[in-house]
């Protein structure tokens, strides 16, 4: 946008003043940032020199809106410090997003693996508790297996002890016998029930844990594919912001174009109405003082008239 000269001689003096003012004020700053020399004050002493940094950036560009002032009268590079601004701006909270997305993604992981993790030591704990219980079968059945030997040679001693008694003792004795076996008979059955119950227990568990993994394996990866779509999106969303600056620079620039073009045919049509207003006004102070081709035919009689007398007098 173009200033004109007056506009822009103002602008640069205010801006001048600006600029001693700040002058002023940085060196008070580094006056106060030497003095501040305690440890106790080192984050006043941090306020202050970044204040002085702001002082100075703002004195720079102060001085860069001077110089485009005074050789093109417009304010061009305010506009593009200001532009530069909102885009970091933006570049910032853009990227705040990402982080803070990228921390819930990442909190929600960390849960998703507490819980995996205690889903696999309560496995583990199953697992040791199925361990613990095949031990005891394994140690019951051994004591079975022990107790039936020694039954077994218990009664082979009584079988070889009362061979000579009789045939009512060989029957009693045959059916404690008959007995014994139906509970040694029972109690492998037993066993194997427990085994059978045990195994199938470590199986669903193997199972279970198989899943767990498969599940946790699936969820990493579409949480990668989220991240890569997120990425995708904001690289689409930065493109598009370039090019809608892109148009809005032409526009302004077609606009400024359409301004000056305005200015001038308006300055064209200012200057053909006062040169029409100008030859109106001397075209009627010809008519009224009777100047030039608008003189009267008695007026023009008159003058041949007085031209003759003067000839006449002369001879």
């Amino acid at each position: 946008m173009s200033l004109s000269r007056i506009q822009s001689l103002r602008l640069a003096a205010v801006l001048e003043d600006c600029s001693d003012q700040l002058d002023i004020l940085g060196h008070t700053l580094t006056v106060q940032i030497r003095r501040e020399q305690d440890t106790a004050a080192a984050q006043e002493k941090a306020r202050l020199t970044k204040l002085r940094r702001d002082c100075q950036y703002i004195s720079q560009q102060i001085f860069k809106l001077h110089l485009e002032l005074e050789e093109k009268q417009s304010f061009h590079s305010l506009q593009q410090v200001v532009e530069e601004e909102e885009q970091k701006k933006m570049t910032e909270n853009m990227k705040r997003e990402a982080k803070r997305e990228l921390e819930q993604r990442k909190q929600t992981v960390q849960r998703q693996q507490e819980e995996f993790q205690q889903k696999t030591e309560k496995l583990a704990d199953m697992y040791m508790l199925a361990k613990d219980l095949k031990f005891q079968l394994n140690e019951q059945s051994s004591k079975i297996a022990n107790k039936k030997k020694i039954v077994e040679k218990n009664i082979e001693l009584q079988l070889q002890q009362t061979q000579k008694e009789t045939s009512q003792t060989e029957k009693l004795l045959e059916d404690q016998l008959e007995l014994m076996q139906k509970q040694l008979k029972e109690e492998t059955r037993i066993h194997e029930k427990s085994k059978a119950f045990l195994q199938n227990q470590h199986e669903e568990l193997q199972q279970q844990l198989q899943q767990w993994q498969q599940r946790t394996k699936q969820m990493l990866q579409e949480m990668e594919q989220q991240l890569n779509s997120v990425r995708c999106k904001r690289t689409v969303n930065l493109d598009r912001l370039t090019e809608m600056r892109r148009k809005f620079r032409e526009m302004e620039q077609v606009v400024m174009e359409d301004r000056a073009e305005q200015e001038k045919l308006r300055q064209q049509q200012a200057e053909a109405r006062a040169a029409t207003k100008l030859q109106a006004w001397w075209r009627g102070c010809m008519v009224r003082r009777g100047l030039g081709s608008f003189k009267k035919p008695e007026d023009v009689k008159k003058g041949k008239k007085k031209k003759e007398g003067k000839k006449k007098k002369k001879k």
